[in-house]
Parts: C-alpha cells; structure tokens; sequence
C-alpha cells in the first residue's frame, strides 16, 4: 500500500494507529519541485503515439529516462529503450539538463543512422528540449504525469540496472567499462517476451532485413 494513502486515512480517523508509531514519527515530507509539466506546452502525448510504437510492430520507437545517483548534481545515465527489441543502450550525461539530454539524443540518432523515429518520456527538466529534438525528424510523446506504467518497458529494464548500480552509487564511481558489462548482460539475455531471443538478435535482425 501506497505511504500516502496510508497517511490520508490517518488523517481522516479511519485507522486506530497514530502517527508516531509510523517511520520518521509520520512526518511527511515533499519533494522539492523540479520544474515538471512547466515544459510541455505544444508537446505531444503518448495517447497520440501510432500504433507501429504502441504495438511494438517496428524497431525505432525508444522510452527514454534518466537514472539519478541520490543526489541533486553531478552525472547521471540515460537509458534509451527501444519498444520492439528491449534493446537498452545507456549513455553518460555530465547532468540532468535539456541540453545534455536533447544533445545525446541527436548524437544517438546519428550514430544509428537516423533510426529513431519517436521516442517517450516523462516530464523531467531533462526533455524540455523536445521541439529542437522533432525539428530533427524525431516525434517526442510525453507520458500522462504519474503514469510510470506507460512506459513501462524502460522502467522495468531500469530495475534490472539498479541491480547493478544501486540508487546511493554516484554515477561517476562507475567505469566506462562496467557500463559496458551491463549493457552486455541485459542485451545478450534472452527473455520470454522475444520468443527467447536476445534484444540483440531482435534488434540486429530487424535492421538487416532494412538494409537487405
């Protein structure tokens, strides 16, 4: 159950507990506010995704994400997740900035040839830069506020990393090569969902067979 939930029915008396016996003596506290939702005026939503993303029927769709060390600067990973292979690459950013983001996106593109064709994120600070992003020919849908479930398949897959990294690492401890150790593990595992086929041989196949 949800901690919030619990507090409210604390609040309205429905539960014979109090307050003090809960973890930090049921003090509450906000998050403090990263600007999300101020960026997304003119921003498409996921409801407006085609059917070639939402159905996974072709490589090129990615969920993109940011994973934070715990704390408010230094580095931290983007996670691009393509829909139809699971395919996860993962890239260093100095920060959790637009700039920083918006600049490893079109870098990523280019490496793959103009591959991406939409990608889906949060609200993050981090996407503000989504009109510089289309202007490149990449639709940029954002998910419904507290909805992590609509993209799912990065959140899932950004579990499995914090296997490796948990949240309290700094991401500068991490070598260059142990990110590619990771990127190694979730790539070159087979899974259920790909008719026990890796990300890679769904991903690698799909693009032989565009280039053939």
């Amino acid at each position: 159950m949800p901690f919030k939930t619990l507090y409210n029915w604390l609040d309205k008396g429905w539960l014979d507990i109090k307050h003090e016996v809960l973890p930090d003596h049921g003090v509450r506290y906000r998050k403090s506010h990263d600007g999300r939702g101020q960026y997304t005026r003119g921003a498409k939503f996921i409801n407006q995704r085609p059917d070639e993303a939402n159905l996974r029927q072709e490589i090129g769709h990615f969920e993109v994400d940011t994973i934070l060390s715990g704390k408010t600067r230094g580095e931290v990973l983007a996670t691009f997740t393509d829909r139809k292979s699971r395919l996860m690459i993962i890239r260093r950013l100095p920060g959790r900035d637009s700039k920083a983001m918006t600049k490893a996106i079109l870098e990523l593109n280019a490496e793959l040839r103009g591959l991406i064709k939409s990608i889906t994120s949060d609200h993050g600070k981090e996407f503000a830069g989504f009109k510089e992003i289309e202007a490149c020919g990449i639709a940029h849908y954002f998910a419904h506020p507290y909805a992590p479930h609509e993209r799912g398949t990065d959140e899932r897959l950004n579990r499995e990393l914090r296997l490796h990294i948990p949240k309290n690492q700094p991401i500068e401890s991490v070598t260059d090569e142990e990110l590619t150790m990771i990127s190694k593990y979730l790539n070159w595992h087979s899974r259920k969902c790909l008719g026990w086929k890796t990300p890679l041989q769904v991903f690698f196949g799909d693009l032989s067979e565009k280039f053939d």
